[in-house]
């Protein structure tokens, strides 16, 4: 199984090989066998490399299910203080939230394996679904998949951009996160309900966004756990726009499955005592 996910991610027979450092014919053997022993067709052919079948992306999809609970079944054996604990991320989080939290527990759990993955949404809900993460820290998680919510730390969306400019909203350029950021589509469903269609850029990162903003190419939604230092030393300025700011608190999530270490993990960012306002609740 995981090595055809890797023919699968990697799209190739060769680059599979290169990743599990081994060769072509093991990688091929892999395969074939596997499609033998299953009678169904998974790769097909696809210029110099291979693509998934509809057979392959359903196995796919159950391969990764199966290593990923495979590796949490080995990690939930364990002692908690000893085991190991994977951590998904949006951006935001993991720049500007988490790393002191983390370097809390890292000191307090020194013999943890620690795990920081910084995904997009979409990708963090898929990997927390396959069992390759452990634990969660987003937006609010998607409906129907079974995901819990373990605790919240209150954030907010607001409208920035450079006080020298004196930007005016509804005609200023708004700059934009990437085509799967859930910040952006936070942005076009304000854009909507404000009823205007300004000019935007699309910058990517939610570095390049913040740093956009303080050159003064546009506006821009962000958390505001991103700008505070930005706004105190007066490169930035939170512009008063209606409808924000945004209530977007982040959730720690994990499945029904909760890992030891993430009990230790749940316990150690929701100590008020310690971390006062930044601790989760």
């Amino acid at each position: 199984m995981s090595t055809f996910l890797a023919v699968a991610r990697h799209g190739s027979i060769r680059a599979a090989a290169e990743h599990l450092h081994v060769t072509e014919a093991a990688v091929s053997t892999a395969v074939s066998q596997t499609e033998k022993g299953l009678g169904a067709k998974l790769l097909a052919r696809s210029g110099r490399g291979v693509e998934l079948t509809h057979a392959g992306t359903v196995y796919a999809d159950y391969c990764r299910t199966i290593l990923g609970l495979m590796k949490e079944a080995r990690a939930a054996v364990r002692n908690a203080e000893e085991g190991r604990l994977r951590i998904g991320v949006v951006a935001t989080v993991g720049e500007y939230v988490l790393l002191p939290l983390l370097a809390a527990f890292r000191d307090r759990y020194p013999n943890i394996e620690l795990n920081l993955s910084i995904r997009s949404r979409d990708d963090l809900f898929a990997d927390l679904a396959h069992h390759e993460s452990d634990v969660v820290i987003a937006g609010r998680p998607p409906h129907g998949m079974g995901f819990v919510t373990r605790a919240r730390r209150p954030a907010t969306l607001v409208v920035v951009g450079d006080p020298a400019h004196r930007f005016d909203p509804d005609t200023a350029t708004w700059l934009l996160r990437s085509e799967r950021s859930g910040t952006r589509a936070s942005t076009l469903r304000l854009l909507e309900e404000l009823s205007i269609t300004p000019p935007t850029m699309t910058l990517g990162t939610h570095g390049a966004v913040v740093a956009g903003a303080r050159a003064g190419l546009g506006v821009a939604l962000v958390h505001s756990d991103a700008v505070q230092s930005d706004i105190d030393a007066g490169r930035l300025e939170i512009l008063p726009v209606d409808g924000t700011p945004l209530d977007r608190p982040w959730h720690v999530i994990t499945t029904d499955t909760f890992m030891p270490s993430a009990q230790l993990f749940l316990e150690h960012i929701t100590d008020a005592e310690q971390f006062g306002a930044e601790a989760f609740a």
